[in-house]
């Protein structure tokens, strides 16, 4: 996403151009998948987290590029908003102990960016949706300042045609938030945790079902995204909110069936060819810039070709599990790209969904008989968006056992795979224990990031909204920073 880009306007000759030149970065694509040229000895995973920067009131500081400067660390980069930041950790090896290593790197690193940014005003707040945004912070003057940014806002405006429309309603239309945008800077208010999983080419699609099944899960003990513009709205508002902020369609379009770039997907995949092909098939340009290079000519010399336009292409379609292909030292590799979970709310609670979801997916990905055999693949996506909207009370749809609490199919079924997953990825039994005694108390307590922020908002009733949202992030972020785990929070 924060990929550089130099400002710039394309022509009808341009799309044309890039249209051929991805097409041909498929061909090569495809054959690269046949001639098994791929890193899949020693699979990587990897972690990424968006985090919001408020001033000593709670409210949103727009100062990114200060925060970045102060920080002066590579791992740390810009995003949509003047109010994110994003961190990457190094990839690790979890049989090399590689959960440790995230939650070692990732909580020295936020300290020292939390003691470095506090010099210009801004404070990190690990959180799905910045609770005291308002809508002065929506407009286009509150992008950062990387061309790409205001590149794609343009596009994706020019491609709808109209200003892009945010309607939400919250359980029982109790409360509702609708208004209009000239920009994607709604979008910018979505933060997310991200995981890397790599894998072989023919394991892939193992790994990308397993995934889009478990997503309902992971945003049902992960909801920490409950309000949005002052209103109350879903558990995890980021997900209406992404899939609208970037939706590119009229409403004509919609009416006709035309696919959202925002998508849980339609359907499970038997190879990561599909989901590419799906691209090129489904979706027109959003930033159609194409390079020199001849893919099959680097290829059939021997080199690993960049593919750069196919990347970029799969970069500005946003399924919630995104494949990846990348290189490392000179040779390829694909990774699923989990983008479900919310940040937050501590280190702790976010390296325990890691654990869950590396687990689980591996559990999953290697039965005898595959969960998307036994489920169909728009049950999941009801799952997905339910879950979204009623957070850790959700009831979902799960094979052989039929409508069920999350909860209770965590505690009952899906914790125990979660363990037989991290034991074959090599986790040592008592990191194992730990974290994911993280998530087996959060079932029995009934508390996550959304249902602490909403029961302590419910607490400050007879308070102005805006001055309990202040109250209530503050609080938040100071536990946050103690790294106890949500549920312990009293």
């Amino acid at each position: 996403m924060g990929e550089e880009v130099e400002a710039q306007e394309f022509s009808r000759a341009d799309r044309t151009r890039y249209r051929e030149k991805v097409r041909r970065c498929l061909d090569v694509f495809a054959r690269m998948l046949r001639e098994a040229r791929f890193d899949t000895d020693d699979p990587m995973t990897g972690l990424e987290v968006e985090l919001n920067l408020v001033d000593e009131l709670g409210d949103p500081a727009l100062k990114s590029a200060e925060a970045l400067a102060a920080i002066a660390d590579p791992a740390f980069q810009t995003e949509l908003g003047q109010f994110n930041i994003e961190i990457n950790v190094p990839p690790a090896k979890l049989r090399e102990g590689g959960l440790g290593v995230f939650e070692d790197v990732l909580r020295r690193s936020l300290n020292n960016a939390e003691d470095r940014s506090a010099e210009v005003g801004a404070h990190l707040v690990m959180i799905g949706i910045l609770p005291t945004l308002a809508e002065g912070h929506m407009n286009i003057g509150t992008l950062s300042p990387n061309p790409r940014y205001k590149l794609l806002s343009e596009q994706i405006l020019a491609a709808r045609g109209e200003d892009i429309s945010i309607s939400i309603a919250g359980p029982g239309n109790v409360e509702r938030l609708t208004t209009t945008s000239d920009s994607i800077v709604p979008e910018a208010a979505c933060t997310s945790t991200q995981f890397h999983v790599q894998t072989s080419p023919d394991d892939f699609a193992e790994y990308w079902n397993a995934s889009q099944a478990v997503a309902s899960i992971q945003l049902a003990l992960g909801a920490n995204a409950p309000y949005l513009l002052g209103k109350r709205l879903w558990r995890e508002t980021r997900i209406p909110l992404f899939e609208q902020a970037t939706d590119t369609r009229s409403e004509e379009l919609k009416a006709q069936g035309v696919r959202p770039r925002v998508w849980f997907g339609e359907r499970w995949v038997n190879s990561v060819f599909d989901l590419f092909e799906e691209n090129v098939r489904y979706f027109p340009a959003l930033l159609p810039i194409t390079d020199d290079e001849d893919p099959l000519a680097v290829l059939e010399s021997g080199g690993t070709p960049l593919l750069s336009e196919l990347r970029l292409h799969n970069g500005t379609i946003y399924r919630w599990n995104r494949p990846v292909y990348d290189i490392a030292g000179g040779v390829p590799h694909l990774r699923v790209e989990n983008r479900v979970l919310a940040a937050g709310p501590t280190v702790a609670d976010t390296v325990a969904n890691a654990a869950f979801y590396f687990g689980l997916v591996r559990s999953l990905a290697e039965n005898e008989r595959p969960l998307w055999s036994q489920m169909s693949f728009s049950a999941a996506e009801e799952n997905f968006h339910l879950a979204a909207l009623q957070g850790i009370d959700a009831q979902v749809y799960w094979p052989g056992v039929g409508q069920v609490r999350a909860t209770e199919l965590v505690l009952r079924r899906l914790l125990p795979l979660a363990h037989e997953g991290l034991a074959a990825w090599g986790v040592e039994q008592d990191v194992a224990d730990r974290l994911l005694g993280i998530i087996e108390q959060r079932c029995l307590t009934g508390i996550n990031g959304a249902e602490w922020f909403v029961n302590r908002m419910g607490q400050l009733e007879d308070l102005d909204r805006y001055d309990a949202l202040r109250r209530t992030l503050l609080d938040y972020r100071e536990r946050m920073h103690t790294n106890e785990p949500v549920h312990t929070w009293d």
